[in-house]
C-alpha cells in the first residue's frame, strides 16, 4: 500500500488553509529564516509562472503525534483549539514567505542579506510590470513598515504608499491584496478611475497568475511511521538542515504534555534543572549529546521488552530484540523515558568513574564516545556491583577489546545492543563471552601505522603507557599528575624528527607511536633535534634536575622503552624492543595473546 499521494493544489487555497490553522508546522521544524532578497525572488518566480518546487505535507491524526505550531505570522488569526489537518514537512520557507507576503495584512518580518531585522511590504509597479514583463524584478518594490521608501538617511521620502489612495493614484499594487482585491479595486474606481483599464490588464496578466498558480503536493498518509517521517524530512531538506532524533522525540513527547527540551537543557523560567548540565559536571561527560543518552535509555527499554516477550512464551521473530537503532530510539515511549532516565543518568556517572579507574581522565583521551552508551546502560543496571572484582575485570577486558580492536568506529548500533545484553549475561555466566571480546584482535604491525593522536587505538595505547606510571623526563611527577594540574604536555618523538631525517630514516618509520611518548613541554624543549645520547645528559645535568643515570633510566623505562638502546642511539633495535613492550601492555589489557604474523614462519 502506498504511503503517499501526489497532486496539485492552488497556491491560494494552501495559503487560506494556513491562515485558519488547517495546515501547521510540526514543532521540530526550525524557524522561518528567509531574507528580503529570497522573498522577492520567490514572488517574481510565481508571478512569471516558474516552478518553485513541490511541497510535502503529512496527514495529521495518525499514531505518530507531534506538538504543532502555526506558521509564523498567523498565530493571532487562529482560534484556540484548532487542530491541524496537515503538517508541513518540506516547503516551510516558501509557504511561510508567501503567507506573510500575500495572505497577511501586516508587514513581513524579515531581514537584510546581512542579517539586520527589517519590516517590509511588497508592491508591483503596475506600469513597469506591463512595460517589461521579462524584467519583473525591476517592477517589484519593497517598502518599509510605513509603506515608504526614504533616502538621504531617512530625511527624504522617495515613494509614499502609506494610504490606499496613494497606492491607487500611483498604480502600485500591494501583494497582500492578491487573494482578494475587491477593496483595492473599489478605491481605484473612486480616486483614479482613469487607471482602471491599465489595472485590469495587470490583473489579467499577473494577479490571475498568482490566483491560478498550482503547487505540486506530496502528502504522506497518517499511517507513515515516525522513522519514515524523520528520514523523509532529512532527505528533502537539501539546505543542510538535519533533524536529530532528539528534536523529533521532543515534538512527539510534547503532544503528551512533556517537555523533553526542558528536561535536557533546563529552563530557568519553568524552574527545571538541566540533565545535560548535571552530567557535564563530570569532565569526562562534557559533550554528551541527547541522542546518546536516548540510545542508552532505549537499550534498557528494549531489553525489558525482550525479557517480557520471553516470559510470555514467545519464540523466534516474535521476540523483539534489544536495540539501539534509530528506528527503535524514535519509538521510545514517554513512560520508558520517565521510568529509566534517572537510572541512566546515574549509569553515565558510574561509567565516568569506571573510565577514571582505567586512567582516562579527560574527554580528549577518550578513544570512543560511542562506547560510553552501552557502558552507561550496563552501569545503570548493575549499579555499584561494577566494583566487584570479577565484574570489573570483565568490564575492563571488554572495554579495552573494543578500543584496541577498533570496533567502535562507524555505524555501531548493532554492536552497542549486542554488547549491552551480552555483558549482562557474561557477568552471570563465564562462558558467555561477548562478541566484542571474541572479535577483537590487534596486529603487531598496527603499531607502525598508529600516527594520529586522534585514532582510538593510539589514544588507547597512550593511556596504557600512562597508567603504568609514566613519569615526566623533567618535572618530578607522573605525566598524568601534570595533566591533572593542567601543565602543558606534548606527545614528542623519542628519537627527534630532525635526527631521524639526518640518518635517512623514512617518515613512516619514525612517525609512529613506537617512537612517541607524552612528556612535558619543558622536557620537549630540552630534547630539540639532538640524538638521545646528547639530550639525555643535558636533561640530567640541568641545575634543578641533577639525576643519576640509574634514576633517569628508571624514568625512561616507565614509558615502556629501553633506556639502554635509547642511550646507544640504536633506533632499529629500540623500535622493535618498544614494540614488544607495548604489545605486552596490550595483551594484558585485552586478556588475549597477540601473535605476530611471522611467529610460525620457518627459520
Amino acid at each position: 500500500m502506498s504511503t503517499f499521494d501526489s497532486t496539485k493544489t492552488p497556491l491560494i487555497d494552501l495559503l487560506k488553509e494556513i491562515t485558519v490553522g488547517k495546515i501547521q508546522l510540526p514543532d521540530f521544524q526550525r524557524g522561518w529564516v528567509w531574507d528580503d532578497d529570497h522573498i522577492q525572488d520567490l514572488l517574481i518566480s510565481v508571478a512569471r509562472s516558474f516552478p518553485i518546487g513541490a511541497v510535502m505535507l503529512l496527514e495529521n491524526g495518525g499514531q505518530v503525534r507531534f506538538q504543532t505550531r502555526p506558521v509564523e505570522g498567523v498565530e493571532r488569526l487562529i482560534s484556540n483549539g484548532v487542530k491541524p489537518e496537515q503538517l508541513i514537512l518540506d516547503g516551510q520557507q516558501r509557504l511561510t514567505t508567501l503567507t506573510q507576503a500575500i495572505a497577511l495584512s501586516g508587514p513581513v518580518q524579515t531581514r537584510t542579506n546581512k542579517g539586520k531585522e527589517i519590516q517590509r511590504y511588497y508592491y508591483f509597479d503596475i506600469r513597469a510590470a506591463l512595460e517589461n514583463p521579462s524584467r519583473l524584478e525591476e517592477a517589484l518594490v519593497a517598502v518599509d513598515e510605513n509603506r515608504q521608501i526614504r533616502a538621504n538617511f531617512g530625511r527624504d521620502v522617495v515613494l509614499d504608499l502609506s494610504t490606499r489612495e496613494l497606492e491607487c493614484q500611483q498604480l502600485y499594487f500591494p501583494c497582500n491584496q492578491i487573494i482578494n482585491s475587491d477593496e483595492w479595486e473599489e478605491t481605484l474606481m473612486s480616486v483614479a478611475p482613469e487607471h482602471m483599464k491599465t489595472y485590469m490588464e495587470f490583473r489579467k496578466t499577473f494577479i490571475n497568475t498568482f490566483r491560478n498558480y498550482q503547487l505540486p503536493i506530496i502528502e504522506l498518509k497518517k499511517e507513515t511511521s515516525k522513522e519514515a517521517v524523520c528520514l523523509v524530512f532529512e532527505k528533502v531538506n537539501t539546505g543542510g538542515v538535519q533533524l536529530s532524533v532528539f528534536e523529533l522525540i521532543t515534538a512527539s513527547y510534547a503532544a503528551d504534555g512533556y517537555n523533553l527540551r526542558d528536561d535536557w537543557f533546563g529552563s530557568t523560567l519553568r524552574k527545571v534543572s538541566s540533565r545535560k548540565e548535571r552530567l557535564e559536571e563530570e569532565p569526562l561527560l562534557r559533550g554528551t549529546e541527547a541522542p546518546e543518552f536516548l540510545q542508552a535509555v532505549t537499550l534498557i527499554h528494549t531489553h525489558e521488552r525482550r525479557k517480557a516477550d520471553l516470559a510470555a512464551g514467545k519464540t523466534g521473530k516474535q521476540v523483539r530484540p534489544v536495540s539501539a537503532k534509530r528506528a527503535d530510539v524514535l519509538e521510545l515511549p514517554l513512560e520508558a523515558w520517565q521510568r529509566w532516565a534517572d537510572e541512566v543518568e546515574r549509569g553515565f556517572n558510574l561509567a565516568a568513574k569506571f573510565l577514571r579507574k582505567e586512567c582516562i581522565y579527560d574527554r580528549r583521551e577518550l578513544p570512543y564516545s560511542t562506547q560510553i552508551v552501552p557502558l552507561a546502560a550496563v552501569m545503570a543496571r548493575i549499579g555499584d556491583h561494577w566494583l566487584e572484582p570479577r565484574i570489573h575485570d570483565k568490564l575492563a577486558r571488554w572495554y579495552w577489546c573494543g578500543v584496541l580492536g577498533e570496533l567502535y568506529g562507524g555505524a555501531v548500533e548493532t554492536r552497542i545492543a549486542n554488547d549491552y545484553e551480552e555483558l549482562l549475561n557474561w557477568f552471570e555466566d563465564d562462558s558467555a563471552v561477548p562478541r566484542t571480546v571474541q572479535d577483537a584482535s590487534f596486529q603487531p604491525e598496527r603499531l607502525d601505522t598508529l600516527r594520529s593522536r586522534l585514532s582510538a587505538a593510539y589514544k588507547g595505547v597512550n593511556v596504557l603507557v600512562l597508567r603504568e606510571g609514566a613519569r615526566d623526563w623533567f618535572w618530578k611527577a607522573t605525566v598524568q599528575e601534570l595533566d591533572a594540574n593542567e601543565m602543558a604536555l606534548d606527545i614528542h618523538h623519542i628519537f627527534p624528527r630532525k635526527w631521524c631525517e639526518a640518518q635517512g630514516i623514512p617518515r613512516e618509520r619514525y612517525d609512529s607511536i613506537l617512537n612517541k611518548t607524552p612528556i612535558s613541554y619543558k622536557a620537549n624543549r630540552k630534547i630539540g633535534g639532538s640524538a638521545p645520547s646528547e639530550y639525555l645528559p643535558q636533561i640530567q645535568n640541568e641545575k634543578q634536575v641533577q639525576l643519576s643515570d640509574a634514576k633517569m633510566d628508571a624514568i625512561l623505562e616507565s614509558h615502556a622503552l629501553s633506556a639502554q638502546l635509547l642511550r646507544q642511539d640504536d633506533f632499529e633495535h629500540f623500535i622493535e624492543d618498544r614494540r614488544q613492550r607495548l604489545l605486552q601492555l596490550i595483551e594484558k589489557a585485552m586478556g588475549k595473546r597477540i601473535i605476530s604474523p611471522d611467529a610460525t614462519a620457518p627459520e
